[in-house]
C-alpha cells in the first residue's frame, strides 16, 4: 500500500510539475470552458424563464449536465489515450515487466489526467456559479457523498475503455457509445421524463442518469443525505458492482494480451 501511495505521489508530481512549465494548456482550457459556458448561458436566455425542468431554472440544469457528462466521457478519454500511447510507442510490454501489477500500472499512469478532470469539473461549475450567476442552494455534505460515488463509477468506465482497447483495440467504441447515446439517455440537457416510455426506462439503466440527477439535487435543490437515500443507494450499487469487475477485466486482458503477443496490437 505505501509503494502504491509513494508511486502516486511521484506521478502527480510529475505532472503537475509538467502542467506548471506548460501554463498555455491551462489557459486554453479556461477559455474553452468560458466559451461553452457563455453558449450554455445565451441558450437558456434564448428559451426563456418558462422552461424550469425538474423545477429549477435551465441554465444551472445546464451547467450541472454537461460539467458532469464531460467529467465521465474525458475520464474514460484519459484511461484510453493512456493504453493507446504505451501501444504505439511499444513502451507497454516493457511495463508490464515491472514489478508493478499490470492493472495498477494502467491505473497510475491514467490517474494525472483524470484528477485533472476532476479539477475541470469544479472549476466549470464554480465559473458557472460564480461568473453566470447559476442559482445553487448547495448540500455540501450531499455534494460530497454524490462525488465520490460518481468518481468509482467514472474510474470503472476508464478501465473498461482500457480494458477493451488491450482486449480488442477497440477502447474508442466506448467513447463513441458515451458520446453518441449516453449523453441522449442521462439527462444531460433535458430530463428523462420527455424521453418516450420504452426510452425513460432504459435511462434508468445509465449509471450517468444518476449521477448527474444526484448531483444536481444535492447542489441545485440542496437535498439532504436521508432524502437522497434511494439516489445515492443506486450509486453506490453500480460502483460495488462496476469497479471490481472493470478491475479483474482489465487484469485478465493484460495478462491475455500478454500471453498471445498482443500487447502493442493498436
Amino acid at each position: 500500500m505505501t509503494s502504491t501511495l509513494d508511486k502516486l505521489y511521484a506521478i502527480l508530481r510529475r505532472d503537475l510539475l509538467t502542467a506548471v512549465r506548460h501554463r498555455s494548456g491551462f489557459v486554453v482550457t479556461l477559455v474553452g470552458v468560458f466559451t461553452e459556458l457563455a453558449a450554455f448561458y445565451f441558450l437558456s436566455r434564448a428559451i426563456g424563464p418558462g422552461f424550469r425542468p425538474a423545477g429549477v431554472e435551465y441554465f444551472p440544469f445546464l451547467l450541472v449536465g454537461t460539467g458532469v457528462y464531460t467529467f465521465f466521457v474525458m475520464s474514460a478519454q484519459a484511461f484510453l489515450s493512456a493504453v493507446q500511447e504505451a501501444q504505439q510507442t511499444g513502451t507497454l510490454e516493457v511495463l508490464m515487466t515491472t514489478s508493478t501489477a499490470p492493472a495498477e500500472l494502467v491505473i497510475l499512469s491514467s490517474i494525472s489526467a483524470f484528477a485533472g478532470n476532476l479539477v475541470n469539473l469544479l472549476v466549470y461549475l464554480f465559473a458557472g456559479v460564480a461568473v453566470f450567476r447559476a442559482s445553487i442552494h448547495a448540500n455540501f455534505l450531499s455534494c460530497v457523498a454524490v462525488l465520490i460515488f460518481s468518481l468509482a463509477i467514472a474510474l470503472a468506465l476508464g478501465i473498461v475503455a482500457a480494458t477493451l482497447q488491450v482486449a480488442f483495440q477497440k477502447g474508442s467504441a466506448l467513447l463513441w457509445l458515451l458520446s453518441s447515446g449516453i449523453w441522449f439517455l442521462s439527462g444531460t440537457m433535458f430530463p428523462i421524463q420527455s424521453l418516450p416510455r420504452s426510452l425513460e426506462l432504459l435511462a434508468h439503466a445509465v449509471p450517468l442518469t444518476y449521477a448527474i440527477d444526484g448531483m444536481r439535487r444535492a447542489l441545485l435543490e440542496g437535498q439532504s443525505l436521508r432524502t437522497m437515500a434511494p439516489t445515492l443507494a443506486v450509486l453506490a450499487g453500480f460502483g460495488l458492482v462496476m469497479l471490481p469487475l472493470a478491475l479483474a477485466g482489465l487484469s485478465l486482458s493484460l495478462r491475455r494480451a500478454r500471453q498471445d503477443g498482443t500487447l502493442s496490437f493498436y
